[in-house]
């Protein structure tokens, strides 16, 4: 990934994240819709944690690569 790119995907993020929170805060009577959001939270930081783990992994098998 080229810098252009990480900065390019972190402030789409970033524009989605406050979409949501935007969504969240306006709507007080709508009950269902936090719900459908929170899910959808709990599964993106799931996804996170798991490829944060893959991440781990490699470079731990790339470091031990490199000792060896």
């Amino acid at each position: 990934m080229t810098k252009q790119t990480k900065i390019l995907g972190g402030v789409l993020a970033g524009i989605a994240l406050g979409a949501v929170v935007a969504l969240v805060i306006s709507s007080d009577k709508d009950n269902d819709m936090k719900s459908k959001i929170g899910d959808w939270f709990c599964d993106l930081f799931d996804k996170s944690k798991d490829k944060l783990a893959d991440v781990a992994d490699m470079v731990k098998d790339k470091a031990s690569q490199i000792k060896a």
